[in-house]
């Protein structure tokens, strides 16, 4: 079994161009970095613009910070042109709609909610189709 290092990765990536579905993790990692950014620094800004009750807890800004964490596994990956990691996302993406949608039909948050699994749904739709043009 070979192992490959992160500057076999790197050097093979530039000898190449980034992928389509590469392209589409990257822009997930960047919105990601955007909502991460937000629920740290301002977020009862950020939960008003949705019409979510403004927030003195410190679970959103925890949230705010795996956001980020996981906005650097993404953007890493992409980089990397990691597929198996790509094909794992689009199962983890797709499952948030309906994680979103029983919290809804559960009554625990308002359905402005679902927007933010659609985007998530759309998203692994995107590196799906992506990866099947390969």
């Amino acid at each position: 079994m070979q192992t490959t290092t992160l500057r076999d990765a790197r050097a093979d990536q530039k000898s190449q161009g980034m992928s389509r579905a590469a392209k589409s993790v990257m822009i997930f990692g960047i919105y990601l970095i955007g909502m991460g950014v937000n629920f740290i620094a301002v977020p009862n800004l950020f939960l008003s613009v949705f019409g979510f009750p403004a927030s003195n807890d410190v679970w959103i800004r925890v949230v705010g910070v795996l956001a980020l964490l996981l906005a650097f596994y993404y953007i890493q990956a992409a980089r990397l042109e990691l597929a198996a990691f790509f094909q794992l996302t689009v199962y983890a993406r797709a499952s948030v709609i309906f994680f979103f949608g029983a919290f809804v039909a559960l009554g625990y948050v308002q359905p402005t909610l679902i927007l933010f699994g659609a985007v998530d749904l759309l998203g692994a739709i995107w590196t799906a189709l992506a990866l099947r043009s390969r």
